[in-house]
């Protein structure tokens, strides 16, 4: 049973639209639907009494019309007086024979309603048929008296026993359904619209970016909501001006006196020892401007248009010099994406940095483009690192502390490297390589990338 429901459940949602929109309008469309049904159901049973009963009356003036006809006329003049009402009325007579072929009426509420009326009004031997023979109509059994034995057929128009909506009916029912739905469109509408807008305007803040204030319109739940929200996101935005201003003042109040130990040391610092001193300013500046990328993020810079191929040419030729010769990779051409460069050379930097401290000496760069994804990958031949490790290493200030440990470094590399993708629509892969080693590697969703 347990799995039957959590099956159903599964099915469901499977079904229901993704969409609030769609979801809401599906769900007022199954109302107005099941309203119009039961309400067309309601009419249909409210309405067969009086037709069964109207129908009945009908049948029993004709009955008693022939009746009238027959003894009234004279015996010459019946054939032609059966004759007229068959051409005016659609009135027919067929006497009744032992060996006929009848057809019986369906067995339907309306059909038995007027088999109720037409015993009460012509007697409990009364039948109707749908069939007698070859004759086909709304058929009416009858006596000339009570006493006669000999049964006629009395023979009416088909349509006195059938149930038609009329098609003005149907045209206003369709209409006002119509109308129905129209509205439904438009509740659904103005619910969903102000939610939509709200979720993209925090996927936005969400990226660190300033959205747009929402409009403060609609219901009062929904003016609320944009209010709110508005408020926090020039909160969020002073809070981030603020703390741009004050690791700004760090770094700089940081840097000088950094700055006045080097000169310091080159001055007055005996030779052997003014390396150690050097390299120690050059860590602290180091781990200064790792904490700065971190803070700082993507935060101020736009997506614009890139050529990444020329930005990792230029990326190639600058490790090149600093004496990292790499594989490059690449393939021949790439559709121009809306990225961000300087944080996106951050993140390769990071990445190649880490690998010429940690990987090996034969490191790769390898760019390809596949699924409707654009990948980046870091190849090295180091000792690699544990798969359940990986997603640990992403987090701030965290140190694999085996073969690829670096005291000196702050375990900001990867989450830099992460935030970055993740500002881009990507994210941050770390697998190991076939060959050995570690691939860090760079997803950026090409129709998505902004």
């Amino acid at each position: 049973m347990f799995l039957f429901r959590t099956a159903l459940t599964a099915n469901d949602l499977q079904i229901m639209p993704r969409s609030l929109l769609g979801r809401t309008f599906l769900l007022l469309t199954a109302l107005v639907l099941i309203t119009t049904t039961a309400w067309l159901s309601l009419f249909r049973y409210i309405d067969a009494e009086p037709r069964a009963r109207e129908t009945a009356q009908l049948a029993t003036s004709a009955v008693n019309l022939i009746r009238a006809a027959i003894f009234a006329a004279v015996p010459e003049k019946r054939v032609g007086l059966l004759n007229e009402l068959s051409t005016r009325e659609g009135i027919r007579l067929l006497p009744s024979e032992p060996e006929e072929r009848i057809k019986a009426m369906p067995d339907t509420r309306f059909m038995n309603l007027i088999r109720q009326e037409l015993a009460t009004s012509l007697g409990p031997h009364t039948r109707i048929a749908a069939s007698v023979d070859d004759a086909h109509g709304f058929l009416v059994s009858f006596r000339f008296n009570e006493q006669d034995h000999d049964e006629y057929w009395l023979i009416l128009p088909r349509e006195r026993a059938q149930r038609s909506v009329a098609n003005h009916w149907l045209t206003w029912g369709l209409l006002a359904l119509s109308l129905a739905l129209a509205v439904a469109w438009l509740i659904a509408t103005r619910l969903s619209q102000p939610l939509k807008a709200l979720a993209q305007a925090a996927a936005t803040v969400g990226r660190g970016q300033v959205p747009q204030p929402l409009p403060e319109s609609g219901p009062e739940e929904i003016r609320r909501l944009a209010s709110a929200f508005n408020h926090m996101a020039a909160d969020l935005q002073a809070h981030e001006r603020d703390r741009s201003e004050v690791l700004a003042g760090i770094s700089h109040d940081l840097r000088t006196p950094l700055t006045r130990l080097r000169l310091e040391a080159e001055l007055s610092v005996a030779d052997g020892a003014r390396q150690a001193v050097v390299s120690d300013i050059e860590q602290m500046e180091s781990i200064i401007s790792q904490f700065m990328d971190y803070a700082r993020g993507d935060q101020g810079e736009a997506a614009a248009p890139t050529d990444l191929l020329g930005l990792t040419q230029t990326l190639v030729d600058r490790q090149r010099l600093l004496g990292h010769p790499l594989t490059l990779q690449l393939p021949d051409a790439l559709p121009e994406l809306a990225l961000r460069p300087k944080a996106l050379t951050r993140a390769l930097n990071n990445l190649l940095d880490n690998a010429w401290k940690y990987g090996g000496s034969e490191i790769k760069l390898k760019i390809q483009e596949a699924s409707g994804s654009l990948f980046i990958e870091v190849c090295d031949n180091g000792p690699g690192i544990p798969e359940r490790e990986a997603e640990r290493l992403k987090r701030p200030f965290t140190r694999f502390e085996q073969a690829r440990t670096n005291a000196s470094g702050t375990g900001l590399g990867l989450a830099i490297v992460d935030r970055i993708a993740r500002a881009h629509g990507g994210q941050l892969e770390l697998l190991p390589n076939p060959a050995g080693g570690l691939i860090a590697r760079i997803v950026l969703p090409i129709s998505q990338s902004h």
